[in-house]
């Protein structure tokens, strides 16, 4: 067990800012060990400064120093540095419902005004792995507003779009301000057949780059 796991799973408990008590028996129950190891790592990460430890009668508490909080602080930073440093989304391809070929029909003149793209009249449906939701890999990215218009008596609404690349091939990221889809689908829209063109069926994972 490494130390970030045990200085981890105590700040999840509360020992930043203030002393909590532990059991040796809670924290290996937690971290699949035994509490002898908990023991003897706390005693470790004592001695080296990361934590306080203090006992009253046979109730322990536990809070992390200085050095333990900046210790976990810059494996954040390294974590972020890996998951946000050039936006990545990683999800599963997954079929959709069949209309998005409609609405890019209805869309086109529009996205290749504001995309410089004609679409391809379907969409690539993506289920989001990470990050949870499409809206967290998207929340400070500027969308391109595609603006809704009135045609046929019927009303198309405003549509957010986000340019990405999948395996070199730029596309975009589409989210109808009203969507049907839950959070973790997503549609994505390119010049070409997205499945036929990178060879993808349904459960096929990819990697998808945020442009903007």
């Amino acid at each position: 067990m490494e130390k970030f796991e045990l200085l981890l799973q105590l700040a999840l408990k509360g020992a930043i800012g203030e002393r909590v008590r532990i059991t040796m028996r809670e924290l290996a129950r937690d971290l699949n060990t035994s509490p002898q190891t908990i023991l003897r790592k706390l005693e470790e990460l004592e001695r080296l400064g990361y934590l306080k430890r203090s006992m009253e009668g046979k109730r322990t508490y536990v809070e992390l120093s200085e050095e333990g909080i900046t210790y976990l602080s810059a494996v954040y930073e390294k974590l972020g540095d890996v998951f946000y440093k050039g936006k990545k989304i990683i999800g599963e391809v997954v079929s959709g419902i069949g209309e998005g070929a409609y609405y890019i029909r209805h869309y086109e003149p529009l996205i290749e005004e504001y995309l410089n793209f004609r679409a391809y009249p379907g969409t690539l449906n993506v289920k989001v792995i990470f990050p949870k939701t499409v809206f967290d890999a998207l929340c400070d990215v500027e969308p391109i507003i595609i603006p809704g218009f009135k045609k046929e008596g019927r009303t198309f609404g405003d549509v957010k779009a986000y340019r990405v690349r999948i395996d070199g091939i730029e596309g975009a990221i589409v989210i109808p301000f009203r969507t049907i889809h839950p959070p973790e689908i997503t549609e994505i829209i390119a010049p070409v057949n997205l499945r036929k063109k990178l060879n993808l069926k349904d459960g096929d994972r990819i990697r998808i780059e945020v442009l903007g």
